[in-house]
């Protein structure tokens, strides 16, 4: 969520807002008032077609007897169907111009008037589908009996949203609606979404620019005839609600009365074992070296601590957005992280924050600044002078607030505006506690602190070239200040000799000397612990040797494919670290050169696929970039670059290549090993959402953003590819789509939320009896409808918050990635409405993907612009224990003596007690867990004095209603069982 939702512009007066209101209202009843008609007539020919093509059907005698009566039963139904008010399909949405499947999802929030052309000149195959069981010869099943006839979805227009939130699916008997139902039902029904529709709309453009107040429904006989109440325990399908469109789902033959099923929590777990990638490209000193041998940096809302001698990682959980800067205590153990501000699920406001933590334990100590910055945490810094005592910050705000705060006692001691252009950093003078330098474009402040006070003194560049950007800055040895600029000159900043009388302002700084250090800018200054310097340059990428007297000795260039300097600082011995512009951590010297630590892509992340045998996976990307890597070493096992941007891909059964789609309609095939090129195809000019291989590797199906389906034979293991056809049907892109295990059908997810089932076989041909398909045991789930996974839709939800979805190979569990940075663990099925879930926080953007490895022992999810791909390990809950979740945490070896476990501190494993559920499925907050806003924390066997416990990634921290909903499920050692070093809420 790097982005702000939008809202309405400041200068719109309350008179405005109110004319824009009934404006959208009257303009909404007009709409409205036709939809009725549209639904008839729509309805009508939705009858037509279906008498047509069971006409067509009807070959023999036989099936004519079966069918008998059946215009006229059509007919009642297109009726009945007709008086759905808000019941409807969304036209085909297409943008060429999309390159991320989260963009297109996006377009989906439409307004009234633009589904309504839409509907006007466009219909939904799905009127087409017969949903009345007739003989076919494809079938696997049998056909079942006439009277169990589901009512075919209707295509009506989409009009506005339902005034009830929540999912409303509906259990019918499947026999045609009763004629009692009257246009004055339908009539009060569109009074209140008008109603409903004309104030939420305007309010959800201030909070969320998809309109989420369009949700999937499911309450059980929620606006039901009395036909329909009375009949719904005899059906055989299930009718959900997106967006007003009915979704129909068949009931499997094996569930004998569907009243009985029951959703539980999985017992597994997810653990974050790895985050790979660093956040380089755009923020600056943030790679340091900890005396437990740890490099420490961020990624996404991720605070990462990687050993790189030992291979292992501890994360940092406690942030609920991206963290955009870092600055560690002088006594090298505690650290403090700063996030920008965001948005939470139903629009409410994450506020910016600094937390302050343990590097050891990593528990959280202090979170200071909740409700005093506005947009983020650009960039702060411990005092020096008083062993870090204090910590002064910038926010991001126009005009970048400078706050110096106790943060022990958490209190801010003085603020002071600065200057409303960017302000890049801020630090305290290391032995004048009471001096404080700002530097940013065009400009360095020099700050005198007192009290509360906060008197600045500009930098005066007199007789030298004022630079566009004074991008670093670092403390010489004398007390004088060392500047680096975007012309590439190093200044010194002496204090001037001439005392300035008392209560008069700060004494002056001045540039005693100037050096020309870099072709291009110098980014990043770091005093070695010799006194020596180093410094980083920007177009020039080199790393410069200073000595004592600013003289150059030696310097070595990062090799262009690692991109700019963007942080340097010092390593073990002669050793120094490099984050660069393209998300590489390098660790060198100037004899030996560099060795990559830690690398990632650059731009939004979406395709991803898990090797069929071996514990590899694969990543690509909008960079272009394709990566395979190494589930065991963490390491990457290969990359390569594309010539479009790669949007999925899946590996062949074989293992031997993969294929990878792009935005542009090709895709290409790589062996698996060599990397080498083996193929390339292109279907139609626009992105290809999903590329899938049957079970045996013998078909392919490619799905793509015009809507349709091909299909292609497979030969040579993978090698060899002939068209074999094209399933046409669907009215918008292709989203998600699985094969049966005898490669005979396909079922197909579309943009405007259809559930396709295509014969292969028989030409590839539209099932038009879906209930046909209800008992085929698919080798794969990754649609994200059907009956086996509709649970997982929230409330609220408007079609486009769940990316992706996966079952497990051994079929027990269903990962999610979301619209809202969580990852999900549901059990499989999932068949009941609000299923309960855990639910987990480390990404701070959308999380586009997941997939298990092949063995199911950890699940993969890829972040959109968050970029970052992570590794979770799954867990069953009674395996948790203090050993497993201090070896998984990788402690350094290193840990010195700072807390005293009390008397009731055990070390003994115990089995984790199972959370009640609320009344939306998810966990209830432990005891021992404090609700998000609630700062002071309880009893912690390992938290230390005056700390405070960490709250949890959780999806707000600031209203008291957050503090009474249900926890996340972090992966902190408390999740396991563990005394809570760093307790959920």
């Amino acid at each position: 969520m790097d982005g702000f939702t939008g809202s309405l512009d400041d200068s719109m007066s309350g008179a405005s807002v109110s004319d824009v209101n009934d404006r959208l209202s009257a303009l909404e009843l007009r709409v409205q008032q036709q939809e009725d008609e549209l639904t008839v007539m729509k309805a009508a020919l939705a009858d037509v077609l279906r008498r047509l093509a069971a006409s067509e059907d009807s070959a023999t005698s036989a099936t004519k007897k079966q069918h008998g009566g059946k215009g006229g039963s059509a007919l009642r139904e297109a009726y009945s169907m007709s008086c759905i008010a808000n019941g409807g399909t969304s036209g085909r949405k297409r943008d060429s111009t999309s390159v991320t499947r989260k963009e297109t999802l996006s377009s989906a929030a439409k307004s009234g008037a633009d589904r309504k052309k839409e509907v006007s000149s466009q219909r939904s195959p799905m009127e087409e589908i017969q949903e009345n069981p007739s003989p076919s010869p494809s079938s696997p099943h049998p056909p079942q009996a006439p009277q169990q006839r589901p009512a075919p979805p209707s295509d009506s227009s989409k009009g506005p949203a339902p005034p009830k939130r929540g999912p409303s699916v509906k259990r019918s008997s499947g026999m045609e609606r009763s004629q009692s139902s009257t246009w004055e039902t339908s009539e009060e029904n569109r009074n209140k979404l008008v109603k409903a529709a004309s104030t939420s709309k305007l309010l959800a453009k201030v909070v969320k620019t998809a309109d989420r107040h369009k949700d999937p429904v499911v309450s059980q006989a929620a606006k039901m005839s009395t036909r329909e109440k009375n009949s719904q325990a005899e059906g055989n399908h299930i009718k959900m609600f997106m967006r007003g469109r009915p979704i129909t789902m068949f009931i499997p033959s094996d569930v004998e009365n569907y009243e009985d099923v029951r959703s539980e929590l999985p017992s597994e777990r997810l653990k974050l074992e790895w985050v790979y990638g660093y956040r380089g490209r755009d923020c600056r000193a943030n790679v340091y070296l900890l005396p437990t041998g740890e490099i420490v940096y961020f990624i996404a809302s991720v605070v990462v601590l990687f050993n790189y001698e030992e291979r292992t990682q501890r994360h940092y959980l406690g942030h609920t957005d991206c963290v955009k800067c870092l600055a560690i205590h002088p006594d090298k153990i505690r650290i403090a992280t700063g996030q920008i501000a965001g948005v939470d699920k139903d629009g409410r406001a994450l506020q910016p924050n600094v937390r302050v933590w343990d590097s050891v334990s990593l528990s959280t100590l202090q979170i200071i600044g909740l409700g005093t910055f506005e947009r983020g945490v650009g960039s702060l810094a411990f005092s020096k002078a008083d062993s870090g005592q204090h910590l002064s910050v910038i926010d991001d705000c126009n005009d970048h607030m400078l706050t110096v705060w106790d943060w022990q006692k958490k209190s801010k001691i003085a603020e002071i505006k600065t200057t409303n252009e960017v302000v890049l950093v801020v630090e305290f003078h290391p032995t004048d506690p009471n001096t404080i330098v700002t530097c940013g474009k065009s400009h360095i402040f020099f700050w005198t602190w007192t009290g509360t006070s906060l008197a600045r003194k500009q930098g005066i560049f007199g007789k030298y070239e004022k630079p566009k950007f004074i991008q670093c800055l670092a403390f010489l040895s004398t007390g004088d200040i060392l500047t680096g600029d975007s012309g590439g000159v190093l200044l010194v900043w002496t204090r001037s000799s001439a005392e300035t009388p008392t209560g008069k302002g700060p004494r002056a700084f001045q540039i005693s000397r100037q050096v020309k250090g870099h072709e291009g800018s110098v980014f990043c200054l770091c005093e070695m612990r010799s006194g020596t310097l180093l410094t980083g340059g920007g177009k020039d990428r080199r790393i410069v040797l200073w000595d004592h007297e600013l003289r150059a000795e030696r310097d070595i260039e990062v090799p262009d494919q690692y991109g700019t300097i963007r942080a340097v600082s010092e390593g073990k011995g002669d050793e120094f670290l490099v984050g660069t512009s393209r998300n590489f951590i390098l660790r060198g010297t100037f004899n030996d050169g560099f060795t990559v630590e830690v690398q990632g892509h650059t731009d939004e992340l979406w395709g991803l696929a898990s090797h069929p045998t071996r514990e590899l996976f694969l990543t690509c990307a909008q960079d272009r970039l394709v990566c395979v890597w190494n589930s065991n070493n963490h390491r990457l096992q290969w990359s390569r670059t594309l010539e479009e941007h790669g949007h999925c891909a899946d590996f062949h059964p074989s293992g031997t290549v993969v294929t990878i789609g792009t935005h542009s309609g090709k895709w290409y095939v790589l062996d698996a090993e060599s990397t080498d090129l083996v193929a390339i195809h292109t279907d139609g000019n626009e992105q290809l959402s999903v590329m899938r291989f049957s079970a045996d590797g013998g078909l392919l199906a490619v799905g793509s953003h015009d809507n349709f389906i091909y299909l292609y034979t497979v030969s040579e293991r993978g090698r060899k590819y002939s068209r074999y056809g094209k399933c046409t049907g669907h009215s918008s892109y292709i989203t998600h789509l699985d094969w049966s295990p005898d490669n005979n059908f396909i079922m197909s997810n579309s943009g405007d939320y259809e559930i396709l089932y295509w014969d292969v076989p028989n030409g590839c041909k539209l099932i038009r009896n879906r209930s046909e398909c209800k008992d085929i045991d698919w080798a794969t789930y990754t649609c994200v409808l059907g009956y086996h996974v509709f649970g997982v839709w929230p409330e609220g939800s408007d079609g486009t918050d769940i990316n992706a979805l996966i079952r497990s190979h051994n079929r027990k569990v269903i990962a999610l990635a979301d619209d809202f940075c969580k990852v999900h663990l549901f059990a499989y099925p999932c068949s009941t409405p609000k299923a309960p879930s855990h639910k987990y926080s480390a990404h701070s953007s959308h999380v586009t993907n997941v997939s298990f490895l092949y063995n199911d022992s950890h699940l993969i999810s890829t972040g959109g612009k968050d970029t970052s791909i992570m590794q979770w390990r799954l867990v069953e809950k009674s395996s948790f224990s203090l050993t497993d979740g201090l070896l998984s945490n990788s402690t350094p070896r290193r840990v010195d003596t700072i807390f005293t476990p009390s008397p009731s501190a055990t070390t003994t494993p115990t089995q984790e007690p199972v959370p009640s559920l609320t009344a939306n499925g998810t966990q209830e907050a432990s005891p021992e867990t404090p609700p998000p806003t609630e700062l002071d924390p309880p009893p912690s066997e390992l938290t230390p004095p005056n700390s405070e416990s960490t709250p949890p990634n959780s999806d707000s921290t600031v209203s008291l209603k957050d503090s009474l909903d249900p926890s996340d499920d972090t992966a902190t050692p408390s999740d396991e069982g563990l005394p809570p070093f760093t307790p959920p809420s």
